[in-house]
């Protein structure tokens, strides 16, 4: 097994470790899981948190990367090229006073070149220690919706393809055993054809999955003597019309009666926006409660800025609205946005303030997320609005100026420079005074990679989420029209008419004019084309694999 680098800076040949302490270092091996980043252990994640050296399996890399502190030096495993030598790179950072981390996909335990490794480090004398993850053998049937044992109790036993096509010795147990397979697809099809050999019956029921608990992850359910078959009509194995899925693939097959209750217990595959590649036109910092909503539908979401928050041209108005507020000039302020909260935050930091600053100032919200945003300052919001998350819906339920309980009559506004005038207008009419004031400008983001924009154009989202009518128009113009394959969903009927203007179909509507209404739309429209084509008894493609050509290349 064989790392490449991974980092722009290697260790010098005759320094590996410079500067590391005196004390002795140690290496942990650590389970990552079959896939999902979500099955990593709290113990697991601890671990990585304390890593100098990360060597890692390449399914899981990216997951555990995640958790490491920013200086690690990351170096990922390959099958081949031995002319690395890993137990030489472990023994010398240990001995340099660095922990090593090496992680293996699912459970080090099942690994035999993880077990190869500790036997190495302990030769060399190097502490070590093994946490434990969820193994593929187990992880991958449950998202499968697989029980491995029944009320019955039945035997479970785990089998090695490879050791099976190779004529070792293998004991099934008894005919009502339930056998989990770990194989490749390439070799699935004789997989099955030695377990027929070595007693199984040809009809036995099979479940094979591929890229198991992953947004990739497919499962096939056939018969030993089908399962060939099968896979070809399905355009996964080779076949005269159909560019195959990689052979090395790697599958967990289960065979026995437990694959029956598949049908039932499917959980994760049956996920209304399952797999689906959903474009967030929004920065990652806006989209992260979005985001996480469309992940619980099984979606696959990519966060593209089409706005940029810059500083306001002038700055001066900024600087008296917040000597206004330690002045007392204020009775209230409102956010209308997560930004406009970092811009004051950002202006009370530059002038040494806290949050104690708005003491006995009233504070309203648009809407839950930007009152999220001001909690994470320190300030409760005393009003956000009751119903719809608006500058309407706060209007709904701001209170107007009484001569008699309010001392001040004035409202600060901090906000962008391109908002609505709708807010101020109702406060004018509620009898408030109103400084709007330009707290941030917001301009065009630049272009995403060629990539991204090749898929935006050419039809490889499934879907897009256009949370107003700016985002409409600056994804557009930095990247292109979406194809028209892609679902298109709107916040609200303005955005809608800026699609519709820009020549864009409109497939889904928010009932309420809020991004987790807007998300919850989407997955009601995806469960509603899953269940039509479901009813007639026809495969589940999502909206991306229906143009011209998809499906040969998805496959």
């Amino acid at each position: 097994m064989s790392p490449t680098t991974a980092t722009d800076t290697p260790y010098p040949a005759d320094s590996p470790f410079p500067g590391a302490p005196a004390a002795a270092g140690r290496c942990t091996f650590l389970g990552a899981g079959p896939g999902d980043p979500g099955l990593l252990t709290l113990r697991a994640v601890e671990v990585l948190a304390s890593a100098d050296v990360l060597i890692a399996d390449p399914l899981t890399a990216a997951a555990v990367r995640s958790h490491c502190p920013a200086g690690v030096q990351v170096h990922t495993t390959t099958a081949e090229g031995a002319d690395f030598d890993l137990a030489k790179l472990v023994a010398e950072a240990v001995r340099s006073g660095k922990h090593v981390v090496r992680t293996v996909d699912g459970d080090p335990g099942l690994d035999g070149c993880a077990a190869e490794e500790m036997l190495s480090c302990a030769g060399d004398g190097i502490a070590f220690e093994v946490i434990p993850g969820v193994a593929q053998s187990v992880g991958v049937p449950a998202y499968a919706g697989v029980p491995l044992r029944g009320t019955g109790g039945a035997d479970v036993r785990f089998v090695d393809g490879g050791a099976l096509l190779a004529g070792s010795p293998v004991d099934l147990g008894a005919p009502e055993t339930t056998l989990v397979v770990r194989t490749t697809l390439g070799q699935l099809p004789a997989t099955a054809n030695a377990l027929v050999s070595n007693g199984r019956k040809p009809d036995s029921a099979l479940s094979a999955t591929l890229s198991g608990t992953t947004t990739r992850q497919r499962t096939f359910t056939a018969t030993l003597a089908t399962i060939a078959a099968d896979l070809k009509a399905a355009r996964v194995l080779p076949s005269p019309v159909s560019a195959p899925v990689d052979p090395a693939t790697s599958v967990i097959a289960v065979v026995g009666e437990q694959v029956a209750h598949r049908a039932s217990h499917s959980w994760f595959e049956t996920k209304p926006l399952f797999g689906w590649n959903v474009l967030v036109p929004r920065t990652k910092e806006q989209a992260t409660g979005l985001s996480e909503q469309l992940r619980s539908y099984g979606a696959v979401p990519q966060e593209v800025p089409t706005i940029a928050v810059e500083p306001p041209r002038t700055p001066q108005q900024m600087e008296r609205a917040i000597k206004g507020l330690v002045t007392g000039r204020y009775e209230w302020i409102a956010f209308t946005s997560v930004n406009a909260v970092r811009a004051v935050r950002e202006k009370f930091e530059e002038y040494g303030l806290d949050a104690r600053a708005f003491a006995g100032i009233k504070v309203a919200a648009v809407g839950e997320t930007t009152a999220q945003a001001l909690v994470d300052f320190g300030v409760k919001p005393d009003l956000v609005p009751s119903g719809e998350q608006s500058a309407a819906g706060l209007l709904e339920d701001w209170p107007p100026y009484d001569p008699v309980f309010d001392p001040i009559d004035r409202v600060l506004l901090p906000r962008a420079d391109i908002a609505t005038e709708t807010l101020v207008a109702g406060l004018v009419e509620l009898g408030w005074e109103v400084d709007d004031v330009t707290a941030y400008r917001t301009v065009r983001a630049s272009p995403p990679p060629a990539e991204t924009r090749e898929a935006i154009k050419g039809g490889g989202f499934d879907a897009v989420l256009f949370t107003s009518s700016s985002t409409v128009r600056n994804l557009v113009g930095i990247a292109g029209k979406p194809h028209n394959v892609t679902v298109i969903a709107c916040i609200g009927p303005a955005t809608a008419k800026t699609a519709e203007e820009h020549g864009l179909r409109v497939d889904v509507m928010a009932p309420a004019p809020s991004a987790a209404a807007l998300a919850q739309a989407l997955a009601d429209f995806g469960a509603k084309r899953r269940d039509t084509a479901t009813a007639a008894g026809e495969p589940v493609y999502r909206p991306s694999e229906r143009r011209p050509g998809s499906r040969r290349k998805a496959r």
